[in-house]
């Protein structure tokens, strides 16, 4: 289990209000644990992967975070800059 699903795992089972909105919430805030793990793997500050992302500081923090989400094109840039690739489901 990695430590995403740990995380989850642990807060489903103690934590009633957020199971109730697991669903709903859940994929912003892995796009902002994705987002913050792949930034530290890479040796990156937030005030680097901002600039790389042409948006502030403060706003990578606030998706780091789950207070707010990233648009499409901030994930598309991410996920250029890491070498990855952005997937998205619509069910």
């Amino acid at each position: 289990m990695n430590d995403l699903a740990a995380y989850i795992a642990g807060r489903l089972e103690r934590d009633g209000e957020f199971s109730a909105g697991y669903h709903e919430g859940y994929e912003e805030f892995k796009a902002g644990f994705v987002l913050k793990a792949l930034r530290l793997q890479n040796g990156m500050t937030q005030e680097e992967l901002a600039k790389k992302l042409r948006i502030n500081t403060g706003a990578v923090s606030r998706m780091e975070n789950g207070a707010a989400g990233a648009t499409l094109d901030t994930l598309m840039r991410a996920a250029g800059l890491f070498g990855r690739k952005l997937s998205i489901t619509i069910e």
